[in-house]
């Protein structure tokens, strides 16, 4: 069996590599734009890991349908963002040459939309899945393992935060800063309310965490949502940097750039990087997430769920790549028999991811 991850040397496809490298008779093939730095990893993985790991020169952008027949991969995991910039002609190369295709995509409408390419899917065989990530895979994970003691599911609040040790790469960085000052819709009462990248500026204390502040984010989650738990009536997700000073300055960033005096933040990406991994001491190692599920309980009382993901150690990073592992193990094993293209939701339990977590120090409570 092979796999093929592009962006295998970012921030979460190393991730991704390494514990796909450790399957006995799998080979893995860790790709990017530079050949140096794919070559690198494989060297590394090939020493610690039992499975077969090979190096390759691809662009996520120029990858054929023909040179994926030829390198014969089973499954194509795209790792290679930001995916606010891509289109969907890698998830197309990979149905023409009959290649499962899973990416860690958080980009609202490159995930939503991915449900274009289902017939094709279909006709070809293959499963198509956008979104394989903390957001919209393991938050639905979540949401699906709590939502039956509702009777009614009103309102959904989900908080993503990173330890200061984490390094994100430029590429995650790009992400983050072309979202800066953005409007975006968020359900709110049955209707919309439109918000703004990194606002709605406030501070939460999360368990495990300690005092953080937190930025409205817009995820696939505020879209699929609504669709997927009939009567949900609000949907939050906010990201909450360790260092303060760090998220209010992306925080009165997100105001320039709504005033439309600078147009082009991620153009401020390498910069930003480089300060970041100069003051890398400050903070910690330890990160999460927390999602809050609100509404009625069947004796129609007000309930609320609170589970939290706590992850030390500088373990957090693999949260995001975990879900596409647990696709591509499942899909290799015969076990995931779902075909067609969709965003990631319903594809693997929450028990499922932690179980696949359970060598990391990560713990989970709901309360």
């Amino acid at each position: 069996m092979r796999i093929l991850v592009l962006g295998a040397y970012g921030a979460f496809g190393a991730r991704v590599a390494e514990r796909l490298a450790r399957q006995p008779g799998l080979e893995l093939i860790v790709a990017g734009r530079s050949l140096p730095r794919a070559e690198a990893l494989a060297r590394r993985l090939s020493q610690t890991r039992c499975g077969n790991v090979i190096s390759a020169c691809m662009d996520a952008a120029e990858v054929s349908a023909a040179e994926l027949s030829h390198k014969g991969p089973n499954v194509l995991i795209n790792a290679s963002g930001p995916y606010q910039r891509q289109d969907y002609r890698l998830a197309r190369a990979c149905i023409g040459a009959g290649v499962h295709y899973v990416d860690l995509a958080d980009a609202r409408g490159f995930v939503a939309g991915i449900g274009t390419l289902d017939e094709e899917a279909r006709r070809a065989g293959v499963l198509v899945v956008s979104g394989a990530s903390t957001v919209p895979a393991l938050s639905a994970a979540v949401v699906d393992a709590y939502v039956q003691q509702f009777a009614r599911l009103e309102r959904v609040r989900i908080v993503i935060s990173p330890g200061n040790s984490f390094d994100p790469g430029l590429a995650t960085t790009q992400s983050i800063l072309g979202t800066l000052g953005r409007p975006f819709k968020v359900p709110a009462d049955g209707g919309t309310v439109e918000v703004h990248g990194w606002q709605r500026l406030q501070r939460r204390h999360i368990p495990g965490l300690g005092g953080r502040w937190l930025g409205a984010c817009d995820t696939p989650d505020l879209e699929l949502f609504p669709r997927r738990y009939l009567g949900l009536r609000g949907v939050q997700v906010f990201a909450a940097l360790e260092v303060g000073a760090f998220h209010l300055g992306l925080w009165g960033l997100s105001w320039i750039v709504r005033a439309g005096l600078l147009r082009r933040p991620e153009r401020l990406s390498a910069p930003l990087l480089a300060l970041k991994r100069a003051m890398r001491l400050l903070g910690s190692d330890v990160g999460g997430m927390a999602v809050t599920l609100e509404g009625a309980s069947a004796s129609g009382d007000r309930k609320c769920i609170e589970w939290r993901l706590i992850a030390r150690r500088g373990h957090g990073p693999f949260i995001p790549a975990m879900p596409s592992v647990i696709l591509a193990k499942r899909l290799l094993a015969g076990t995931l028999a779902t075909r067609g293209a969709m965003p990631c939701l319903g594809l693997f339990t929450l028990d499922e991811f932690m179980a696949e977590a359970a060598d990391l120090d990560m713990e989970a409570h709901a309360a």
